[in-house]
């Protein structure tokens, strides 16, 4: 029984979303539903004993196998499978944000001010000259703490709202519909995780464009409450939604895709025959390409994002808002419809 749990279960879903256990969710008849010939066979197959399949069977599906792991499997969707997700997107988000800080710092100080820093190269250069390599990875700490925690509830809250949807729309929608589904599960916790991470947010972009606010997040934090408020700490949340939300649903839906077609049009061995280095180099890739969708989609908000935890007392107004709901139209507040619009404020983009 165990050999044909191995074999059968090939699926265009990520590989993260096998499980020897088919109760977890419905993967029988979704299998079943898009290829009636093949739960015909799984059927016949499991009343009787399960020889091994030839190679011409492995190599003329058109689904990409799982890679035969061996050591305990995490149930799907049990605690230990919600923790592991969770700690993976802790690893993933909050050390590689952190060590991009200073590309972070030269982006956010040409948002703030582009008469000084013109360029990447010439804005290293800038804060060489002035603060330092010290100065390279300041504001590392809220980065780090920021986007471990948005990380956790990204990819923790991301497999949630997909099994939650999935069930809602069962296995034939799901089978029809699965890109959506991807869409609004990964939306439904970005809207989350961006909670956790706004107040770091905050705190990192005043501390990196602000030489002398403060050395981090231990003074930073106090510094910007005693100032704005403990509500001036989300005033950026809007612009981070339009930010996020958009850049999150390009990055699961997209990255799935590219590797999907990376295993079926550039690499002629299985995946599952794949060795463990070449399967990582194609995630990698796969990931770098979603990567640069996602920094498309998400640029304009990040300029604005920016711009309002820089300011003192700056807020979302009409102005920043229609700029907003005509990239994104459902980050537009409903009494900001003044076509009389003040550009100067559209300037600082």
């Amino acid at each position: 029984m165990a050999s044909v749990s191995d074999c059968y279960k090939q699926s265009l879903l990520p590989s993260f979303l096998y499980s020897s256990i088919p109760n977890s969710f419905s993967l029988d008849r979704l299998l079943n539903a898009n290829n009636p010939s093949f739960g015909a066979w799984h059927t016949s197959k499991l009343d009787a004993p399960a020889p091994s399949l030839s190679p011409s069977i492995k190599t003329r599906t058109f689904m990409i196998a799982s890679p035969n792991e061996p050591g305990k499997k995490i149930e799907m969707y049990s605690p230990q499978f919600y923790a592991a997700c969770t700690v993976g997107g802790i690893l993933s988000c909050g050390l590689t944000h952190m060590a991009v800080t200073p590309l972070d710092l030269v982006k956010c100080n040409m948002q703030i001010d582009p008469a000084k820093y013109k360029g990447i190269s010439s804005g290293f250069g800038v804060l060489l000259k002035e603060q330092g390599l010290r100065g390279f990875f300041r504001g590392w700490v809220p980065t780090l703490l920021g986007y471990s925690a948005q990380g956790a509830c990204k990819f923790g809250f991301y497999e949630f709202f997909k099994k939650y949807y999935s069930d809602l729309a069962g296995p034939e929608y799901f089978a029809k519909y699965k890109t959506l589904i991807y869409l609004a599960g990964s939306a439904s916790a970005e809207v989350i995780a961006d909670v956790a991470l706004c107040p770091f947010e905050a705190v990192k972009v005043r501390v990196q464009t602000q030489p002398g606010f403060a050395r981090g997040l231990s003074d930073g934090l106090p510094k910007f409450v005693k100032s704005e408020g403990v509500l001036g700490l989300y005033k950026g949340i809007v612009p981070l939604w339009g930010r996020q939300i958009p850049y999150t649903m390009m990055k699961f839906a997209s990255f799935e895709t590219i590797v999907e077609m990376i295993y079926k049009y550039g690499i002629p061995t299985p995946k599952d025959q794949c060795s463990k280095s070449l399967q990582l180099g194609v995630s990698f890739a796969g990931g770098y390409v979603a990567g640069v969708f996602c920094a498309i989609v998400s640029h304009p908000a990040d300029n604005l994002v920016s711009f309002l935890n820089n300011a003192k007392g700056a807020t979302v107004g009409c102005e920043e808002a229609w700029f907003m709901g005509s990239i994104y139209p459902w980050t537009s507040p409903p009494y900001c419809h003044d076509w009389n619009t003040n550009w100067s404020t559209v300037g600082y983009l």
